[in-house]
């Protein structure tokens, strides 16, 4: 073989492992924004990563094939827009489910064998102190006005526990989206895992919240809606008004 020909080969040869390890690690953060900011298209994965529309397609391809992601169902069109919308991804219960429920069945059968030794009341008060140990460092809201800064330190302590919590402004309230749950497996079995996180966040905000999907039930996001109420400050401006 000519020596430039050899050379090439040889280069080849050493690229590939390295090749291959880029293509993971671009595979994983596609996961990761599908994990974090999904349902989401695909233009926005390729802008946020630095990716070509064929590179995009590519690793969408790879993960809708492996069962791993999905093309959500669109959204309902308002008004006579033209023009279809654009295409939206998101993970699947299986893309989920491979992220690592690291010892799902352990601590399953240890939650039954918990319920077997003290009932209903023994699986309530562990999942009471496990979200209490997850927002420990969380202080109550002192007042309708600190509701808002509040809530992002819940989503700050839960993404501390591998939960990818967001918050978003909806009308005129907030959301807290958990985009992965680990225990979700756990919490199809037990949903006081669930219920505990609610009263946790009606205990530290000092308001009504209302739970409107979560994983464990087959959603794709855990989502929990918080009114917000006006500021005092503008409520007494509004009352003094004539």
């Amino acid at each position: 073989m000519p020596d430039a020909a050899l050379a090439a080969s040889r280069s080849g040869r050493d690229s590939s492992p390295q090749q291959a390890q880029h293509e993971g690690q671009t595979r994983a953060a596609v996961v990761q924004l599908l994990l974090e900011e999904g349902p989401i298209t695909a233009p926005e994965i390729g802008k946020r990563l630095g990716l070509s529309a064929a590179g995009v397609r590519r690793h969408l391809d790879a993960l809708i094939d492996s069962g791993e992601a999905q093309a959500a169902a669109p959204p309902r069109r308002q008004g006579r827009g033209r023009g279809r919308p654009a295409r939206r991804f998101q993970l699947t219960a299986v893309g989920r489910a491979r992220l690592g429920h690291t010892y799902d069945d352990l601590a399953g059968a240890a939650m039954r064998h918990l319920r077997e030794l003290g009932g209903d009341a023994a699986i309530e008060d562990f999942a009471r102190r496990r979200v209490r140990s997850i927002l420990a460092g969380v202080e109550p809201a002192a007042g309708s006005d600190e509701v808002e800064a509040t809530l992002e330190d819940i989503a700050e302590a839960f993404s501390a526990a591998g939960f990818a919590a967001s918050t978003r402004r909806v009308g005129t309230g907030m959301q807290v989206c958990q985009h992965h749950c680990p225990v979700s497996h756990v919490a199809e079995q037990f949903p006081e895992l669930c219920e505990a996180e609610q009263k946790a966040f009606v205990e530290i905000l000092g308001t009504h919240v209302q739970r409107l999907a979560t994983i464990a039930n087959g959603d794709s996001f855990c989502t929990t809606h918080v009114p917000l109420l006006p500021d005092p400050a503008t409520r007494a401006r509004t009352d003094s008004d004539p």
